[in-house]
């Protein structure tokens, strides 16, 4: 039986975000908030919001997850924990110093903010991934060798799916942190929810600020539930 727990969950937390939004939009604090916040903007935010999560995200599940595969087989398996070593050191670096790096390469805009926030979503994907695959019980995949299977659908008929679980995981964590992290897209013209913390901060509107603060942590709420939905799913 399916849990509606979860579902009710994100309703919730998406109707606490609507509700706020109409409530400053309705009652701002002064004309200027009334110019900064209307529907249109905040969903346009929102919008950019989502481009930017998912754009990185998907960039650092089509990099990690292969790129975890691989450093599983027999031939790779040695360079592991050196592409680890890599990817740590990139975690380690501040996140807005990733963020000014990229725009030194490629100007202002979205682009830098995804390339900075795909680096920050490489760790958790790529290190679940190993981790999923090396905890594939070896007896399994030989049990599936020796019943005459090809390597590639013992990869995807055995190991990825008793993985997947983990991987999920992975990108559970990654999609969380970067919906958190792509408010610093604001401080190189990339858009999100950061325009609305900048411009409450500058003008001191506590609506305006506490609303853009606000929406990217229930975003990052309804993306863990939805997503530790989706892990539970994998492990059946």
């Amino acid at each position: 039986m399916v849990s509606l727990r979860s579902p009710l969950k994100i309703v919730l937390l998406g109707s606490i975000g609507v509700l706020m939004t109409v409530w400053v939009v309705e009652n701002p604090q002064d004309s200027v908030v009334a110019r900064l916040v209307t529907y249109d903007k905040v969903w346009g935010l929102l919008l950019q919001h989502f481009y930017l999560v998912g754009a990185s995200a998907l960039l650092a599940v089509v990099t990690s997850v292969p790129l975890g595969i691989a450093l599983t087989r027999p031939r790779l398996k040695s360079w592991a924990p050196r592409v680890l070593a890599l990817v740590n050191v990139c975690q380690t670096v501040p996140s807005l110093a990733v963020v000014a790096l990229s725009v030194g390469f490629m100007g202002v805009g979205s682009r830098p903010a995804i390339i900075a926030l795909w680096i920050y979503a490489l760790l958790p994907i790529l290190s679940n991934t190993l981790v999923g695959f090396q905890e594939v019980d070896p007896a399994i995949t030989e049990a599936a060798h020796g019943m005459g299977m090809k390597a590639w659908r013992v990869l995807f008929r055995v190991e990825l799916p008793m993985a997947a679980s983990m991987i999920m995981a992975g990108i559970r964590t990654a999609v969380t942190i970067t919906i958190g992290s792509a408010i610093l897209a604001a401080f190189v013209g990339g858009g999100g929810m950061g325009n609305l913390i900048i411009a409450g901060n500058n003008i001191s509107r506590a609506q305006v600020l506490v609303l853009g603060a606000a929406l990217p942590v229930l975003m990052a709420l309804m993306a863990d539930l939805f997503f530790e939905g989706i892990e539970k799913r994998a492990k059946y």
